[in-house]
C-alpha cells in the first residue's frame, strides 16, 4: 500500500504497473509485425467488409456493421440491458452458422443458456465459458478461433501476475490491453461489456475509451421501456446514430417506427404539451416535450429539466421573461421529455418555449402543430439544418403544421397537405400557437 505519492504530494494517484525486464521489451518491439516502418503510399487500401448482425439498430450504430479486428466497449448502468443485447446478437450471428465464443466472469453456463433460450439465442455455434482468468481466455481463443467474441464483464477478469483485485484500474486496463492486442493481430472483433460507476472513472468505461476503437452506451431509465444505443466513439462510423429499443419478456425489441411509439400515449388538449423535431444522426424523432409552470410554495422556485440540459431551460426560460413579457420568478417549473429520451439538439427550443408558455397561460396547443426551430438570446427563431425531413417525418404522422425559422422557408419544396409557418421570433410564435391576447 501506497498511499501518498512523494512528487506530487497527492493522495491515492498510484498505480500498480506490471514490471517488465528492457531485453523484453526490445525483443516485443523487433518481432512485432506491426511495429514496422512503410510508405503510406504502400498501405494496404482495401476496405474491409463489415459483418452484419441482423439488428438493424445495432448495425446503425456501429456504422454499417462489425468491422474485423475492431474492439467495441458496451457501458452502461448495471441492469439496462448490455448482457442481453450482447447475447442476441451473438445468438443472431451464431444462426448464421458463425461460431461465436460468449464469456462471462458473472454467470454461468447455465445461467446463460436459460437467458439464450428466453432471447431465442440458443444455437450449436454459440460456445459459452464462464471465466476469470484472462490466461485460460486468451489459450481457448487462440485455439477455438472464433468469428466474434463477448466478454462480460471486463471487471471480472483478471491477470494472476498483478497483486491488485479484479475491478482495478491495474487490472481492467491490463486485461482490456491484452485483448485489444488479440483482436488486432488476429482479426476477432471483440466486444467488452464495462458497468458504469457513479463517478465513471474508477473501473469504468472512461479508463479504456482511448484503448477501444467504439465505445456505445446503453441508456435510458430502468423503470422505463425504452433503451438508447447511443456511439460516444466511433473510429469506423459516425457517432450522431442512435439505436432505439423497446425493452420486453423476449429481450431489447428494435424499435423501426420510433416517433409512431413515443406519441402513442399522448393526451391531446392538455395545456403543457408542445411536439418537437429532433434530428438524431440520420433519423428525424417526433418527441413530446411535456411542462408544468405553478405557484411556487417556497422563497426559490425550483427549476427541473428531465431529458435535456438544464443550463438551456434556464436560458430559455430568461428569453421568455425578457422579450415576452412573462414573469416567471416566482413560479416552479418542471419539463419532461417523455420516453426518457436525452435531447441535446437545439431546435428543441421553440417547443420547449411553447410548452412553458402553454402550462403558464394554461391553453393547450393545437394537436396538430410541431414546432422546430431554436432560440436565441435576443428571443429569434434560427434556422435547423435538415427541415425537409423533419418536415416530412411530421407530415407522414399525420400532423397538419409546422412552425419553423423564417429562414428556413427558402430552397426547398413544402410538401402537400402541410402547413410551413415562418416566424421570426417567439412573440411571433406566441401569438400564432394561442392568439394576441
Amino acid at each position: 500500500w501506497f498511499g501518498r505519492c512523494a512528487a506530487c504530494g497527492e493522495w491515492n494517484t498510484c498505480v500498480e504497473e506490471r514490471p517488465q525486464a528492457p531485453d523484453s521489451r526490445r525483443e516485443h518491439l523487433t518481432v512485432s509485425p506491426r511495429a514496422q516502418l512503410q510508405p503510406i503510399t504502400q498501405v494496404d487500401d482495401q476496405d474491409h467488409e463489415r459483418l452484419q448482425i441482423g439488428i438493424s439498430e445495432f448495425d446503425r450504430v456501429l456504422g454499417g456493421g462489425i468491422m474485423p479486428g475492431s474492439v467495441v466497449l458496451v457501458g452502461g448502468d448495471p441492469g439496462i440491458g448490455k448482457s442481453t443485447l450482447l447475447l442476441q446478437m451473438a445468438g443472431q450471428l451464431a444462426a448464421s452458422d458463425f461460431r461465436i465464443a460468449y464469456i462471462s466472469a458473472e454467470e454461468s453456463p447455465a445461467q446463460i443458456r436459460l437467458r439464450a433460450g428466453r432471447l431465442g439465442a440458443l444455437c450449436e455455434s454459440l460456445h459459452v465459458m464462464a471465466e476469470t482468468s484472462l490466461a485460460a481466455i486468451l489459450d481457448q481463443l487462440r485455439s477455438a478461433s472464433p468469428l466474434a467474441v463477448v466478454i462480460d464483464s471486463i471487471q471480472t477478469i483478471y491477470m494472476p501476475e498483478l497483486e491488485s483485485a479484479p475491478g482495478s484500474v491495474t487490472q481492467v486496463r491490463e486485461c482490456a490491453a491484452r485483448l485489444v492486442y488479440l483482436a488486432k493481430e488476429s482479426g476477432i472483433p471483440t466486444f467488452l461489456v464495462g458497468h458504469v460507476t457513479k463517478e465513471g472513472t474508477v473501473a469504468g468505461p472512461r479508463v479504456l475509451e482511448h484503448l477501444v476503437d467504439t465505445v456505445l452506451y446503453l441508456e435510458g431509465e430502468r423503470h422505463h421501456h425504452f433503451r438508447i444505443l447511443r456511439a460516444a466513439k466511433n473510429r469506423f462510423g459516425s457517432t450522431n446514430e442512435i439505436g432505439i429499443f423497446e425493452m420486453r419478456d423476449q429481450g431489447l425489441i428494435e424499435v423501426s417506427n420510433p416517433s409512431k411509439l413515443l406519441l402513442a400515449e399522448r393526451a391531446e388538449g392538455v395545456s403543457g404539451s408542445a411536439i418537437v423535431c429532433s434530428m438524431e444522426g440520420t433519423r428525424p424523432l417526433l418527441i413530446e416535450i411535456q411542462a408544468l409552470v405553478s405557484r411556487s410554495s417556497f422563497g426559490y422556485p425550483q427549476r427541473v429539466a428531465t431529458g435535456i440540459d438544464a443550463k438551456r431551460l434556464s436560458i430559455i426560460i430568461a428569453v421568455l421573461e425578457k422579450r415576452c413579457g412573462h414573469d416567471l420568478s416566482s413560479e416552479d417549473i418542471f419539463v419532461n421529455v417523455v420516453g426518457g429520451i436525452r435531447l441535446d439538439e437545439p431546435a428543441v427550443d421553440m417547443g420547449v418555449g411553447l410548452a412553458i408558455i402553454s402550462s403558464f397561460r394554461n391553453k393547450p396547443i393545437d394537436a396538430k402543430t410541431v414546432a422546430i426551430g431554436e432560440v436565441g438570446l435576443g428571443g429569434e427563431i434560427r434556422p435547423v439544418n435538415q427541415i425537409d425531413r423533419r418536415v416530412a417525418e411530421a407530415r407522414s404522422l399525420g400532423f397538419e403544421q409546422c412552425l419553423v425559422a423564417r429562414s428556413n422557408l427558402q430552397g426547398w419544396k413544402r410538401p402537400e397537405g402541410m402547413e410551413v409557418v415562418g416566424v421570426g421570433g417567439m412573440e411571433a410564435v406566441e401569438a400564432l400557437a394561442f392568439g394576441s391576447s
